[in-house]
C-alpha cells in the first residue's frame, strides 16, 4: 500500500535545490574539459559570455536532475548518493541540446544566441560529444558499486535518444509520418532520458528491483507527457518565456505530435496543412551574431551560410518564389490549421492522460511520503507548464 502523501516543497524550490546541490560539481566537470571544449559548454551552461567572461546566465531549470535526486529519496536513499548521476544525466541533456540546436538551426536558447551560432557547428558538435564522454566519466568515477549498471542504464538511454533524433529529423523530410511513429520518436528522443534520471535514482537510493521499475516507468510516461507539452509550446508558446524563436518548429517544418495529429485528422484543415508541409523547404537563414567567438570563419548549419558571410552561390539557394521562407503570418495560419484539425487538444490531453498514468506508477512504487509529495507536484508543473 502507498504511503499517505505529505506535503513537501514547492517544484521552483525543489528545482533550486536540485541546482544548489549538483551546480558545484557540474560546474567541476565542465572545468575539466580541455580548454577548447570548456569555452563552449560554459558558454552554453552560461556561464561565460561571447568573449569568455564571466557570465550569469540561464544554465537551465534541472528538472532532470531533480527527478535523480528525488527517486533516490523516494527509494529509501539519499539525496547525496545520487548526485553523481544527476550530474551525468544534465551531462547527457546538455550534449542533446547542442546538437539538436545545430540540426534545427536554432539561433536563440535560453535568451541568447545558441553556441553553434557563436562558435560555430564544429565547435558546438564537437562541445556536445565532449559532454557525452564527461557524463560517463562522471557516473563511473561517483556510482559506487552500482556504477556498472548505472552506467548501462545511462547508455540505453543515450542510444534511444539518438534514434529518436534521428527518427524526428527523418519526418521533416517525409511527407507522411503515423501518429504512432511520432509518439515512438518522442519516447525515445525525450521519455527515455526522464525514465533513466529516474532509474538511476532509484538505483542510487538502493531500490529493488520493483521500486526501480516502477519510478522508471513513472519517467518514462512523465518524460512523453513532457515532450507533448514541449510541442505545444514550440507552435504557440510565447517566445519571451521560452526563449526560443516564435513559431520555431512550424519554421523548421517539425512533424511534432500536434502536427502529425492534424496531418492525420482526416479533417478540411488537415489537407491545407499537408499542402504546406509537401512544399519544398528552403534554406534556414536565422539572424546570429556577424563574427563568431574565437574563430574566423565558423561553419554553419546545414543550409546556413557560415557567419558573417553571404549565401553560397548555388541552384538551391536561389527560390522561386513559392520556396520563399514562410513569414509570421502564414505560420500563424499554419498553426491555426493545426489547432482547427484537432491537434493542438489532442496533444494536450493526451499529456493529461500521461500525467495521471505517471502518478499511478509513482504511487506503485510505495515511495517515502515527503519526496512522493514532490515528485507529484514536479510531474504536474512539468505537464502544465508554459516554458
Amino acid at each position: 500500500m502507498a504511503k499517505t502523501v505529505t506535503t513537501g516543497r514547492p517544484p521552483r524550490e525543489v528545482l533550486a535545490w536540485s541546482r544548489e546541490l549538483t551546480g558545484p560539481p557540474l560546474r567541476s566537470a565542465v572545468e575539466s574539459l580541455p580548454p577548447s571544449m570548456r569555452r563552449i559548454a560554459a558558454y552554453h551552461f552560461g556561464w561565460l559570455d561571447e568573449q569568455g567572461r564571466p557570465a550569469s546566465g540561464n544554465a537551465g531549470k534541472a528538472v532532470r536532475p531533480a527527478l535523480v535526486l528525488l527517486a533516490a529519496e523516494a527509494a529509501g536513499g539519499s539525496a547525496a548518493s545520487a548526485v553523481p548521476a544527476a550530474v551525468a544525466v544534465e551531462l547527457v541533456h546538455n550534449f542533446s541540446l547542442l546538437h539538436d540546436d545545430v540540426m534545427d538551426g536554432d539561433a536563440t536558447r535560453r535568451h541568447r544566441p545558441t553556441a553553434w551560432s557563436v562558435f560555430g557547428v564544429s565547435g558546438a558538435i564537437l562541445a556536445g560529444d565532449a559532454l557525452l564522454t564527461l557524463a560517463f566519466e562522471v557516473l563511473q568515477a561517483g556510482g559506487g558499486p552500482v556504477a556498472d549498471e548505472a552506467t548501462r542504464i545511462l547508455g540505453a538511454a543515450v542510444l534511444d535518444l539518438v534514434e529518436g533524433q534521428s527518427a524526428d529529423t527523418s519526418f521533416e523530410t517525409r511527407d507522411e509520418v503515423t501518429l504512432a511513429e511520432c509518439v515512438s520518436m518522442a519516447e525515445g528522443k525525450t521519455a527515455a532520458l526522464l525514465a533513466a534520471s529516474c532509474a538511476l535514482g532509484a538505483l542510487s537510493g538502493d531500490g529493488g528491483r520493483e521500486v526501480i521499475e516502477a519510478l522508471r516507468a513513472f519517467g518514462s510516461r512523465l518524460g512523453l507527457a513532457f515532450q507533448m507539452v514541449d510541442d505545444l509550446l514550440g507552435i504557440w508558446g510565447d517566445p519571451s518565456v521560452t526563449g526560443k524563436p516564435v513559431f520555431s518548429d512550424l519554421r523548421n517544418r517539425k512533424k511534432s505530435l500536434p502536427v502529425v495529429a492534424a496531418l492525420t485528422s482526416a479533417t478540411p484543415p488537415a489537407a491545407e496543412l499537408a499542402a504546406f508541409y509537401r512544399r519544398p523547404q528552403p534554406p534556414t537563414s536565422p539572424a546570429r551574431p556577424s563574427t563568431p567567438a574565437g574563430s574566423e570563419h565558423a561553419a554553419a548549419a546545414p543550409g546556413i551560410s557560415p557567419v558573417g558571410q553571404p549565401p553560397a552561390s548555388s541552384a538551391s539557394s536561389v527560390l522561386a518564389p513559392a520556396e520563399q521562407a514562410p513569414g509570421t503570418p502564414e505560420l500563424a495560419r499554419i498553426a491555426s490549421l493545426i489547432e482547427a484539425a484537432g491537434g493542438r487538444a489532442w496533444t494536450q490531453a493526451r499529456a493529461d492522460d500521461l500525467l495521471a498514468e505517471a502518478l499511478a506508477h509513482l504511487a506503485s512504487a510505495d515511495p517515502a511520503p515527503r519526496p512522493a509529495a514532490e515528485l507529484h507536484a514536479l510531474a504536474h508543473l512539468l505537464a502544465k507548464r508554459d516554458h
